[in-house]
C-alpha cells in the first residue's frame, strides 16, 4: 500500500513538471509578437502572462473532464499498473517538450501529453483502452481545423486593420496605436491559456485519483487542491519565459507589425475561448503559429517561405507519434520490470532532462537576446525592402502628379503672360521713339 500511494505521489510530482515545461514551453503564444512589436518589454510580458495564465486556470475545467472522462477508458485498465501507464505517458510528453524547446520549435505541449499516453496505454494494456473517437473528435480533428481557422480570421482581421487606417499608408510608424491594443489582446491570449492548458494536467491528476480510489468516477471534476497546483506550476513556468520559442515565433515567421500583432492576437484568443467552452483539447501553438502566419499573409510586402513553414508543420505531424514512441517504451520498462521499471525510467528522464538542459546553455537565449536575431528555425515570412506601393499610395501619388503638373502649367501660363505684358510695355516707348 505505501509502495503504490508513493508511485502516486511519484506520477503527480510528473505530472506538475510536464505543468512547467508547458508554460514555458507556450509563453511564446501570447507573448511573442507584443515583444516583438515592443507592446511590451520581455520581462513585463512574461509576468503579464504569468499571473493571467494563474486566473485563466479557474475559469473552466471542461477541457480537464474531456482528459479525465474521454480518451482513455478507465474500466479497461487495472488500477495496479495504471499510475505505471501514466508516468510512462508523461516521460514521452516532456521529452517532447524539451526536445522541441531547445531547437526552438512552437510544437505541441497538448499533443506531446496525449501522444505519450496513448502510445504508454496501447503497450502497457492495449488498444481497446482508448476512445479513438473521442481522440479524433476532440484531438485530431482540432488540430487541422483550428490552425486553419485561427489564420483565415487573423488574415481578414489584418486586411481590415489596414483598409481602414490606411491613411497612414504614408507615414511608416502610422499604426503604433494598435501597440496599445496588443496588451490587450495578448493578455486575452494569456487568459485563454489558461482555460485550456492548465486543464490538461489537472485532467491527468484526476484521471489518477479515480483510477486510484480516492476519486469517484462519477465526479471527473478535478479537485480543488488539484486546480490550485497546476494553476501555480503552469504560471511559474509561464514566468521562465521559453525564450527560444519566443524568438522563433516573434521573430522567425513574420516580421510583426502592430496591426499584425494585434490581429493575431486577437484571432488566437477568440479561438482558444471557444475551444475551451466545447471542450476540446487543442494546441494553443498550433493556433497561435496559424494566427502569426495568417497576419503576414494578409500585410502586402509579405512572402511566406512555405519550407520553412512545412518543416514546422512537419513537427506538428510528428508530435503525436514521437512522444507516443517514447511513452510506449518507458511503458514497455514498467510493465516488464514491475519494481525496477518505475526507478529506471525516472533516471533515464532525469538523465535526458538534463542532456538537453545542458546543451542549450551552449547557445542561450534569454530577455536580453531573444529578438536580437532571427532564430535559425525561423524566416518562415521574408519582408521586402521595398514593397509595391498599395492601391491609396498610388492613388496618393497620381493626385500629388497631377497638382504638380496643373502647378507646372500655371507657371508656365503665369511666365507667359507676364513676358507679353512685358512686351506690351515696351512697345509704346520704342514706337515714340521712332
Amino acid at each position: 500500500m505505501e509502495s503504490a500511494t508513493l508511485i502516486i505521489v511519484l506520477v503527480i510530482a510528473l505530472a506538475l513538471f510536464f505543468d512547467f515545461t508547458n508554460g514555458f514551453h507556450d509563453t511564446a503564444n501570447a507573448m511573442a509578437t507584443p515583444i516583438a512589436t515592443g507592446a511590451l518589454k520581455p520581462k513585463t510580458a512574461v509576468l503579464l502572462a504569468a499571473i493571467l495564465n494563474l486566473v485563466g486556470a479557474f475559469l473552466s475545467t471542461e477541457v480537464a473532464q474531456t482528459i479525465s472522462g474521454g480518451i482513455i477508458k478507465e474500466s479497461e485498465i487495472s488500477s495496479a499498473i495504471f499510475p505505471e501507464i501514466i508516468f510512462a505517458g508523461l516521460i514521452g510528453a516532456i521529452t517532447w517538450n524539451m526536445l522541441t524547446w531547445l531547437l526552438g520549435l512552437p510544437s505541441s505541449s497538448s499533443h506531446a501529453l496525449f501522444g505519450g499516453l496513448i502510445g504508454a496505454t496501447i503497450v502497457g494494456v492495449g488498444a481497446a483502452a482508448i476512445d479513438f473517437g473521442v481522440v479524433m473528435s476532440k484531438v485530431i480533428l482540432p488540430a487541422f481545423i483550428a490552425p486553419l481557422t485561427a489564420g483565415i480570421i487573423a488574415f481578414t482581421a489584418t486586411k481590415v486593420a489596414y483598409v481602414i487606417t490606411r491613411r497612414y499608408d504614408s507615414k511608416p510608424d502610422g499604426r503604433d496605436g494598435f501597440r496599445v491594443g496588443q496588451i490587450f489582446t495578448s493578455s486575452l491570449v494569456a487568459l485563454a491559456h489558461g482555460t485550456n492548458d492548465a486543464q490538461k494536467t489537472m485532467g491527468i491528476i484526476t484521471l489518477l485519483l479515480i483510477t486510484a480510489g480516492f476519486q469517484s468516477a462519477s465526479d471527473p471534476e478535478p479537485q480543488t487542491w488539484v486546480i490550485f497546483a497546476c494553476a501555480i506550476t503552469i504560471a511559474l513556468g509561464t514566468y521562465m519565459g521559453g525564450w527560444r520559442i519566443i524568438r522563433t515565433l516573434g521573430k522567425g515567421l513574420t516580421d510583426v507589425k502592430p496591426a499584425q500583432g494585434f490581429s493575431a492576437e486577437s484571432s488566437t484568443a477568440s479561438t482558444i475561448l471557444a475551444s475551451s467552452a466545447l471542450g476540446f483539447a487543442l494546441s494553443t501553438t498550433q493556433v497561435a503559429s496559424g494566427s502569426v502566419i495568417g497576419s503576414g499573409l494578409g500585410r502586402r510586402g509579405s512572402q511566406v517561405r512555405w519550407r520553412t513553414v512545412s518543416r514546422i508543420m512537419v513537427g506538428w505531424i510528428l508530435t503525436l507519434p514521437a512522444a507516443g514512441a517514447v511513452g510506449a517504451l518507458a511503458a514497455f520498462i514498467v510493465v516488464a520490470l514491475p519494481v525496477w521499471g518505475i526507478i529506471i525510467d525516472a533516471v533515464l528522464a532525469v538523465l535526458i532532462i538534463l542532456a538537453l538542459f545542458l546543451r542549450s546553455r551552449r547557445d542561450s537565449v534569454t530577455a536580453a537576446n531573444a529578438m536580437s536575431e532571427v532564430a535559425d528555425s525561423g524566416k518562415a515570412v521574408k519582408v521586402t525592402r521595398n514593397p509595391p506601393p498599395t492601391r491609396r499610395q498610388r492613388e496618393i501619388a497620381r493626385e500629388e502628379a497631377r497638382r504638380a503638373a496643373a502647378e507646372e502649367a500655371a507657371a508656365r501660363k503665369a511666365a507667359k503672360s507676364a513676358r507679353a505684358a512685358e512686351r506690351a510695355a515696351r512697345g509704346p516707348k520704342n514706337g515714340g521713339a521712332a
